[in-house]
C-alpha cells in the first residue's frame, strides 16, 4: 500500500468517515471571495475574519512549509429529526452538534493521532492540526480535495455522506497525491434557502451572517434587531433548518461517537427552567458543552426571545421577572418577550 492507501486506512480506524488531499494551493478563489463577504459587512460583529483575510483565504500563507492538507469529515447524523422541535413552542432548539459534547475537543484529539501516525510512517514530517479554531476556510479546502461541494446554504455536503459532519484539517509538510475536486450536485434544489425563517441567504451560495440564526444566537453580542426576533421562533443555540431539509441527507452515515447523541436533557429543554439560570447554574448545566463559551447572559437573551415568540401566557411572568436583569441585552428581550405576551391565553 502507498502512504496515502494506509492514511485512508488510518483515518477510518481513527473514526472518521471520509478522507480527502489537496493542496494549500487549490483554493485560490477563496481570496476574493471572502475579500467580498467582508467588505459587504455580512461577517457582522466577527472581526476576526476581517482580521486574518491573508491567512484564511491563502492556506499557503499561514504555513508556508506545508505541501499537502488532509482534510477529514467525521459524522454527528442525529437519531431524531431537528424540525420537530420546532412545533415544541415552549422548549428550546439547539443545534444538534451542541447537545451532547465539543466536537473540537473529540475531533482534536482523533486528529492529533492521526498526525502522529503520519509522523511515524514518514520520518519525521511536521503537522499542523485544525479544528475550527484558526483562520482555515475549511469548506472550500473540502471542496478541493473531494470531499464534497459548498451547498447553497454554504455548507459542505456530500453524495455519501449529507450535510452533518464535522470537518477537520492536518496541515503536512508531506507531499501526498491529491484528489480531485468534487462537483455541485445541488441542481434546481434550493429547499435550503425558502426553509431559512430570517431570509438569510442574499442568493444561492451566499450567506449573510447578520441574518442567520446561528450567527444570531452564538456571535452576535448585545440585542438583536427587532425584526429579526420573530423569526428566530424557539432557536436558542443556533439553527439546522437547512442542513435537516437537505436531500442528500438520505446517504448520511450513522455518528459512530456515541458522546455526539443527543443529552435527554437538550433535546427539547423547557424555557421556563433555562430562563432561571443564574451563572454558576448556567456553567454546571452546560459543562463540557460548546453552548458554555457564548455564557449566561447572551443565552439567556436567546431563551427570552425564544418565550416572546412562544404565545404562551404561563411564559409571561417569567420574562417579566427578568425585566430587571443587571445584562443589559437579557432585560431589553425580556421586556420584548413581556409585550410579545400580552393578551396570550
Amino acid at each position: 500500500m502507498t502512504l496515502k492507501d494506509s492514511l485512508r486506512a488510518q483515518a477510518v480506524a481513527e473514526g472518521f468517515a471520509k478522507v480527502g488531499i489537496c493542496r494549500p494551493t487549490d483554493i485560490p478563489k477563496a481570496m476574493d471571495q471572502l475579500k467580498r463577504f467582508v467588505g459587504e459587512n455580512r461577517h457582522g460583529q466577527m472581526g476576526w475574519m476581517a482580521d486574518r483575510v491573508g491567512w484564511r483565504g491563502d492556506p499557503s500563507s499561514l504555513w508556508p512549509e506545508a505541501r499537502s492538507i488532509i482534510m477529514l469529515a467525521e459524522p454527528y447524523t442525529p437519531e431524531h429529526d431537528p424540525l420537530e422541535i420546532l412545533s415544541q413552542r415552549e422548549a428550546g432548539a439547539i443545534s444538534v452538534y451542541a447537545q451532547n459534547r465539543d466536537y473540537h475537543d473529540l475531533v482534536k484529539k482523533r486528529l492529533k493521532r492521526l498526525a502522529r501516525w503520519l509522523i511515524a510512517q514518514s520520518d519525521g514530517a511536521e503537522v499542523k492540526v485544525f479544528v475550527d479554531t484558526a483562520p482555515v476556510m475549511e469548506k472550500p479546502l473540502g471542496q478541493a480535495a473531494g470531499l464534497g461541494w459548498q451547498g447553497k446554504h454554504t455548507n459542505l455536503l456530500a453524495r455519501d455522506l449529507g450535510n452533518w459532519f464535522f470537518l477537520g484539517a492536518i496541515f503536512t509538510t508531506v507531499e501526498l497525491e491529491p484528489d480531485a475536486p468534487e462537483e455541485d450536485h445541488c441542481g434546481n434544489c434550493r429547499a435550503c434557502l425558502d426553509i431559512c425563517p430570517t431570509d438569510a441567504f442574499p442568493a444561492p451560495y451566499q450567506l449573510d451572517a447578520r441574518r442567520c440564526i446561528s450567527y444570531l444566537t452564538i456571535e452576535h453580542k448585545g440585542p438583536v434587531d427587532p425584526d429579526l426576533r420573530t423569526g428566530m421562533g424557539n432557536h436558542i443555540y443556533g439553527c439546522d433548518d437547512c442542513l435537516a431539509v437537505c436531500p442528500w441527507n438520505k446517504f448520511a452515515r450513522d455518528a459512530t461517537e456515541i458522546r455526539y447523541a443527543a443529552r435527554q436533557d437538550l433535546r427539547a429543554p423547557d424555557l421556563a427552567e433555562l430562563a432561571a439560570l443564574d451563572d454558576r447554574g448556567f456553567r454546571e448545566r452546560f459543562s463540557g458543552s460548546p453552548i458554555k463559551r457564548i455564557g449566561r447572559d447572551r443565552f439567556v437573551r436567546n431563551v427570552l426571545y425564544a418565550i416572546g415568540n412562544s404565545a404562551s401566557a404561563r411564559l409571561r411572568p417569567i420574562a417579566q421577572g427578568l425585566t430587571g436583569d443587571q445584562d443589559p441585552a437579557v432585560a431589553d428581550a425580556a421586556r420584548w418577550a413581556s409585550t410579545c405576551l400580552e393578551g396570550a391565553e
